[in-house]
């Protein structure tokens, strides 16, 4: 009954869901070749999951009449508006021609976050028990120098959002995105329980939004550059799959688009289908 009266008291929140999970599985659907028949030049699959889409758009966006009312609807229309956001940015393969500048505003406002990730990996050596501290910082040593770099032309690109600026950022995050994930299975095979969990959790914070960005570069990427960087992926995601806390990404995709944690973690499970399928 809880469940039925929330849909009540929350109905644009619950409407929200809805949609969001209508364009995730017509993402899934779509990846698997289920068109469900022809509609017009497409499908009905990618027909229902650009009407869902849109739809959230229209809903994000609507206003409320009363002053009182008016100060709600900014703070659910901003949450709002970030599900409409991660439902247009997450690569779904039904959309297409995402705002390279909206993808690249994105990743510049996870770069603090990033950096500030970095910055706990480079005090965690301290917790670690003696043995165990090399070994971690051996496994992290690279992460300030390619945090900073992809900082740097992630705002490069929003400056000038050209082919040789996309295919700098593509290379960068995938670079990182190797770097995380030979770390997490140089720092899984630590014995000390208490050191692999610290050294596992640091380094997840970092692949979390590694990965976000990642998600965001595909969905600007054509299919050969999709291809190209996934080629370059050598340790792949199935490797590290046994080292990630999914409700720990979860959390901090919520976090940083003021969203349910249920919501992320529909994102975070749809970003690591498309990146598994892409061949990452």
């Amino acid at each position: 009954m809880t469940l039925i009266s929330n849909i009540w008291i929350h109905p644009k929140t619950s409407a929200a869901g809805l949609l969001i999970a209508i364009v995730s599985i017509a993402g899934s659907l779509s990846q698997q070749g289920v068109t469900l028949g022809s509609a017009g030049t497409g499908t009905v699959v990618t027909l229902v999951g650009a009407i869902a889409t849109a739809l959230l758009g229209l809903l994000a966006q609507d206003p409320l009449s009363t002053t009182v009312a008016a100060t709600s609807a900014v703070v659910t229309s901003a949450k709002l508006g970030a599900w409409a956001l991660i439902a247009l940015l997450i690569q779904v393969p039904f959309m297409s021609g995402c705002s390279g500048v909206t993808v690249a505003q994105d990743i510049v406002n996870w770069t603090p976050t990033l950096q500030g990730a970095v910055a706990t990996v480079d005090t965690t050596a301290a917790l670690l028990a003696p043995a165990d501290a090399p070994i971690f910082a051996v496994a992290t040593v690279g992460f300030d120098a390619a945090s900073n770099l992809l900082a740097a032309q992630a705002k490069a690109y929003l400056a000038n959002p050209g082919a040789g600026a996309l295919a700098q950022l593509q290379t960068q995050v995938v670079t990182f995105q190797q770097q995380v994930n030979a770390a997490l299975l140089t720092v899984g095979k630590i014995v000390d329980p208490a050191s692999q969990q610290h050294a596992l959790s640091a380094i997840q914070a970092v692949g979390t939004i590694i990965s976000a960005m990642l998600a965001l570069v595909q969905s600007i990427s054509s299919k050969t550059a999709v291809a190209g960087m996934a080629a370059r992926s050598s340790v792949k995601m199935a490797s590290v799959e046994q080292y990630i806390d999914v409700e720990m990404a979860a959390r901090m995709v919520a976090g940083h688009y003021g969203e349910p944690v249920g919501m992320a973690r529909i994102q975070v499970s749809q970003a690591e289908q498309n990146a598994v399928m892409a061949g990452f």
